[in-house]
């Protein structure tokens, strides 16, 4: 099979595409053929050398992928058959023309969406759906600020917290980036270049704050998240785009709001001991997520949910999607293209 390769770290540039060995399905694995995967921030990292993939994961890129079901290992005993269309979250293959995959990790593409279009779907929006559900606890009526709200994540997270009954609020570097955002559901949206948004979030919620934060930026904003949290609020932080770093008081501010910090990443790299509760883990996540999420993506449910695909790239041409998702071009998901 054809897959995406690097021999050593580096910029998009080392990054080629590689006849490798097709994956053979082991104890409860299915073997999907992909069709499509999207593009994370993660495989950026990890073409850097900066996040291994976990012990036992593919070294081959990609967090999610969407095509269909070729082949059933030893001792599966779900509904999926040859030929069914399923999506996956991964710990890494899914850039590649095959991928083996836990079968309690797939998902049915919900009808009408396409390849390109689910294959946008599993590491956004069980990140999302993650980070406000089983880490948040988002309830009704709650305000939720989501830095980076034209990424992949943010723009499922706007979508969930409305699914939720809850108000999205969200920062963005471009004005064409809050349009997008405004469009998928956001209640008000701020430019943290030449605006203090939690100066604006503070008058947007006459001095109450918000109840919960997703953070992917990390110590550069800590002040400002701290000064626009509520009073017992939720600040969630998965990815450090701004550096791990924080100088100053955080943890006397943190008190006296009695706020509470939480951490999440969906990859792993913790140790083999943590690998059965970790799978666990996640195929509770993606159960819950089927349940009571994938039905709104059809067309009879609302609200409809929708991935926004931001750009298509063949297989081939993996370091120029590289190079869009580095140069901060996306808005929505970056997604590479098997060939047919």
């Amino acid at each position: 099979m054809l897959a995406v390769y690097f021999d050593s770290p580096g910029g998009p540039e080392n990054l080629y595409v590689k006849e490798m060995m097709k994956p053979q399905p082991g104890e409860g694995e299915v073997l999907v053929k992909v069709a499509a995967s999207g593009l994370n921030r993660a495989d950026l990292l990890q073409r850097r050398g900066k996040y291994p993939p976990p012990k036992g994961a593919s070294e081959i890129l990609g967090l999610e992928a969407a095509g269909s079901v070729a082949e059933l290992g030893p001792g599966c005993k779900g509904p999926w058959k040859t030929g069914d269309a399923v999506m996956a979250l991964l710990s890494g293959g899914g850039q590649a023309e095959y991928v083996t995959v836990p079968e309690g990790n797939l998902m049915p593409v919900p009808n009408d969406l396409t390849f390109i279009q689910a294959a946008a779907i599993p590491e956004a929006w069980l990140t999302a759906y993650q980070l406000l559900h089983f880490v948040g606890k988002v309830q009704k009526g709650e305000k939720v600020l989501i830095h980076a709200g034209a990424s992949g994540v943010g723009l499922a997270a706007i979508q969930l917290v409305r699914l939720a009954e809850a108000v999205p609020i969200v920062t963005a570097g471009t004005q064409e980036k809050l349009k997008v955002t405004a469009d998928t559901g956001a209640a008000v949206g701020f430019n943290y270049k030449n605006e203090d948004f939690s100066e604006k979030v503070l008058e947007f919620t006459q001095g109450a704050g918000v109840d919960i934060i997703l953070d992917c930026v990390g110590g550069s904003y800590w002040e400002k998240n701290l000064s626009c949290l509520s009073t017992d609020g939720r600040w969630i932080i998965y990815g450090l785009l701004g550096g791990g770093e924080v100088h100053g008081d955080l943890l006397a501010r943190l008190l006296s709001k009695r706020g509470t910090i939480h951490t999440s990443l969906l990859r792993s790299q913790d140790k083999e001991a943590m690998l059965f509760f970790l799978l666990q883990y996640k195929e509770r996540l993606v159960k819950a997520f089927t349940e009571e999420v994938l039905p709104y993506f059809s067309g009879g449910d609302s609200p409809h949910l929708q991935p926004l695909v931001d750009s298509i790239y063949p297989l081939q041409e993996i370091a120029e999607a590289h190079r869009h998702m580095e140069e901060n071009k996306n808005i929505g998901k970056i997604v590479i293209k098997m060939p047919a």
